[in-house]
């Protein structure tokens, strides 16, 4: 049976969506509109800069709104004559009013980065990290009123590895999603997928990240403060402050060792913590570049004892 093409409108904003904007226009579905958040100040200047979806979107012609806000009913009626089949969102960023969610023929499918109910809300990615989680990965759920709440069509789970920052694993889920949604539109389009609710059991909130949270806190055990590290890389970016100055840390590794939190250990910067000692591997001082610890320390040296805030 012949597979249907799709009129349809893409939501979102980051990074995160591109892949999946680039899969739904290489699988022949009509992007009938792409929809992002306005453009923000950005750089020295503060001029307002598109996020990359709107710049992807606008190099390769498509039509592209960026409305500061989905309630005003002027709106709701331009998106409704649009005459969707489906609206695809992935971290959008605004909330959809009823209207908005009911005006597509099939209503609107979200891409959401994690295994839900697990992790419902801004940053599931950094916050699974963070937490500890042995896996995560892409859910593809009919969105309801509620904050990501709706019933579940799809998922697809992936391991966290040792080694994977909120970078990494951000673009591993990104690249899941574009193929996952492609499987739920065909699904969908075609009856044979059906939606399933979310579990009562098991919700967790993924809050927004705050710039403080970044702060490296050394009355916490080492072996979270390294998931921190991990999890805040590229944004926040975890730091530390000595002499008045922020020091971004790019790596680190939770290791043997005992002291009063915050005491330098050794000449290689491992830091006692409230449980083991955390060593740093790679830092960046404001305006300059990441290097690794070896490095820093020579120009910029930290002795063993030293007591850091």
């Amino acid at each position: 049976m012949a597979r249907e093409r799709l009129r349809l409108a893409m939501m979102g904003t980051p990074d995160f969506a591109v892949p999946i904007l680039d899969a739904l226009v290489n699988d022949g579905h009509e992007i009938a509109c792409v929809y992002a958040q306005p453009p923000r100040p950005a750089g020295r200047g503060q001029k307002p800069r598109p996020s990359p979806v709107e710049a992807w979107a606008r190099d390769r012609s498509l039509d592209v709104r960026t409305p500061a806000s989905l309630k005003d009913p002027a709106e709701q009626q331009a998106f409704r004559d649009l005459k969707l089949d489906v609206a695809v969102v992935a971290a959008y960023g605004l909330i959809l009013p009823k209207p908005i969610l009911e005006a597509p023929r099939l209503g609107c499918l979200n891409v959401h980065a994690s295994l839900l109910p697990r992790w419902r809300g801004a940053a599931p990615i950094q916050r699974a990290i963070l937490e500890g989680d042995e896996k995560t990965g892409v859910t593809i759920m009919q969105m309801d009123a509620g904050l990501d709440t709706g019933p579940m069509l799809l998922t697809e789970d992936t391991p966290i590895r040792a080694d994977d920052t909120g970078r990494t694993l951000h673009d591993r889920l990104a690249e899941i999603g574009a193929w996952l949604i492609l499987r739920a539109l065909d699904g969908v389009a075609s009856g044979s997928l059906k939606a399933t609710p979310q579990p009562n059991e098991g919700v967790t909130y993924a809050k927004k990240l705050e710039r403080d949270e970044a702060r490296l806190d050394w009355r916490q055990p080492a072996s979270r403060l390294a998931r921190l590290v991990r999890a805040f890389d590229p944004w926040p970016g975890a730091f530390l402050e000595h002499k008045g100055e922020r020091i971004k840390a790019w790596g680190a590794e939770a290791v043997k060792g005992s002291g009063p939190p915050g005491t330098v250990l050794d000449d290689g910067l491992t830091v006692a913590c409230g449980d083991g000692a955390l060593r740093l591997t790679r830092l960046q001082r404001a305006g300059g570049k990441p290097m690794e610890a070896t490095a820093f320390l020579r120009g910029h040296p930290i002795a063993s004892g030293t007591m850091l805030s």
